[in-house]
């Protein structure tokens, strides 16, 4: 028996990196998971590894900041699996630059995606959570304790030199996520987030040819940190090193167990004990 059984999750962002090992994560306790991924290959290999361990996954493949995703993403949860009981927003990437050569188009770009993306997915989710909450009450069933974690940073808890768009998005993370806690406290829901420090994921390792860029959208975004300086961020983590992706998934699990049920408007720091 999983500690999560019979609950369904929507994990944005999940067919790579940290997104991908928290459905991996909530699959193996029990959770039926829809995995998103802008492409659609990863979401069907994280769905693959989901049950080839004997879970259960569907793909909602596409760009969360599609206006219509929100809707997608929360119905093909009820579509196939019959309800809605845990939200993770996680899907983001960084697109860095100094405030003075940063462009209209950086800054929408993040804001979207980490900000404007949650708000969207959360306002879907709500009727289908009311309505839930409602019909247990008219049967005089008990109603369950939901889940909501949103993904911060550390850039969002202390700020970020070239980050201004990052930093920005990731601190209104926190302010939705006590904004929402307030609201929906109402519909047995908590709503937290996990702020992660450094984690070891392909936004943050540099290749051996010193040039890393991801796709979105078509759109080139460089990402990576010097190793340099990677080695002097590690250094200044009390546990010495970066956190792997296993380990950011944990901390976004200790918000989805039953223990943390009155837990709630919180911030968790996975950062190896560095904060600001």
């Amino acid at each position: 028996m999983g500690t999560l059984d019979g609950k369904v999750a929507i994990v944005s962002g999940s067919g790579r990196g940290i997104g991908r090992e928290i459905a991996l994560k909530l699959a193996s306790e029990g959770a039926k998971v829809v995995v998103n991924d802008l492409d659609a290959e990863p979401a069907k290999e994280t769905v693959a590894a989901i049950e080839s361990a004997g879970g259960q996954a569907v793909t909602c493949v596409g760009s969360v900041t599609d206006t219509d995703f929100g809707e997608r993403f929360v119905q093909t949860a009820v579509d196939n699996f019959g309800g809605l009981d845990i939200i993770v927003n996680n899907a983001g990437y960084t697109w860095d630059s100094v405030i003075q050569k940063m462009t209209d188009e950086q800054w929408d770009a993040i804001l979207d995606v980490h900000l404007k993306a949650p708000f969207r997915i959360l306002r879907a989710a709500q009727p289908v959570i009311a309505a839930s909450v409602k019909n247990a009450k008219a049967a005089g069933e008990p109603i369950p304790c939901r889940k909501v974690v949103n993904i911060s940073s550390l850039a969002g808890t202390g700020g970020n030199a070239g980050q201004a768009n990052y930093s920005a998005a990731k601190a209104g993370v926190t302010g939705l996520t006590k904004a929402l806690a307030k609201e929906w406290g109402r519909y047995n829901v908590t709503v937290n987030t996990v702020a992660f420090g450094l984690i070891k994921t392909r936004l943050t390792e540099t290749p051996a040819d010193g040039d890393g860029t991801i796709d979105v959208a078509g759109k080139e975004i460089k990402v990576g940190v010097n190793p340099n300086l990677l080695a002097a961020m590690e250094q200044m983590v009390p546990l010495g090193r970066g956190g792997t992706p296993a380990e950011a998934a944990g901390a976004v699990y200790l918000f989805c167990l039953p223990e943390s049920d009155y837990v709630s408007a919180q911030t968790l720091v996975c950062g190896g004990g560095f904060s600001f």
